[in-house]
């Protein structure tokens, strides 16, 4: 078999260019044949073999009638599908949906979850989702039922079975965001999700103290045939990090939570003591 990307760009240069020649409706035969290459370069440009120049890649692109965003997004990724490690800039705020971090969620087989200030997007009640989503300084009123829609959309990767570890602090539980009524629609809802067989919610005490996680929220993905990966978010950027040595560290923290944090049986029970 023809060998993939590694990279969480090359993986989404690779998948963005196999569906600009997919929604031709022609062949990779057919779309060689138009370019004027033989198939076999197709096949090796989509699968992160390289052998061919930017140039070349725009005038398949071309060839493809890929709308102009599409394109353009892909010719950035071109020149750094090997590099590890993706620092992105997204302008005022997040984009509605994270491409990338969707696709990634979508293909791994487990997260650790670990966010200080508000319950990770997948936990998530389309109430508190807005309520969030509102109170953001940098999003337009005009944006927020389609990033309240995203969101819930994102939630379709528990479904598919992964396996998902949150670990919460406690703090985040008791802030009443969107009011009393959604944050205990909200707990209620995290207690059923906490019964799924692939859903295990790990609550930080307020009295846990020092611990590793104070230095800022996270999300580790591991996957069957890639190599693990830590996504950190912010206000207006993201930083991808794939190189081994960081990823350990992230581990490290996952274990260092792992010895503070309540279990998934007492959480579940302080769940239940907070919707009392």
């Amino acid at each position: 078999m023809p060998k993939r990307f590694s990279t969480v760009r090359g993986r989404e240069f690779g998948d963005g260019l196999r569906t600009a020649i997919a929604n031709t409706g022609m062949t990779s035969r057919a779309i060689a044949e138009v370019v004027g290459w033989q198939e076999a370069k197709i096949s090796d440009l989509v699968n992160g073999k390289g052998g061919a120049t930017e140039l070349e890649l725009a005038l398949l692109l071309g060839a493809c009638r890929t709308p102009p965003a599409e394109r353009d997004h892909l010719l950035s990724l071109f020149p750094h599908a090997n590099a590890k490690g993706w620092w992105q800039e997204h302008g005022a705020c997040a984009p509605i949906s994270p491409r990338t971090l969707v696709e990634h969620e979508r293909l791994a087989k487990k997260l650790f979850s670990w966010q200080t200030m508000l319950l990770h997007g997948m936990l998530q009640i389309p109430e508190y989702t807005r309520a969030v989503i509102t109170a953001c300084a940098n999003v337009s009123d005009d944006e927020v039922e389609e990033r309240v829609a995203a969101r819930v959309l994102r939630q379709e990767a528990l479904r598919n079975r992964m396996k998902a570890v949150f670990y919460i602090p406690e703090s985040v539980l008791v802030n009443p965001v969107g009011g009393p009524e959604v944050i205990r629609e909200q707990l209620a809802h995290l207690g059923k999700l906490a019964t799924r067989p692939n859903v295990v919610v790990r609550i930080v005490s307020l009295t846990a103290g020092a611990h590793a996680g104070m230095a800022g929220s996270f999300d580790m993905l591991t996957f069957d045939r890639y190599e693990d990966v830590v996504f950190l978010e912010s206000e207006n950027s993201s930083l991808i990090i794939e190189a081994p040595e960081p990823v350990k560290a992230y581990g490290r923290i996952v274990e260092g939570l792992g010895q503070v944090a309540l279990n998934a049986e007492q959480s579940k029970e302080l769940i239940k003591k907070l919707l009392m």
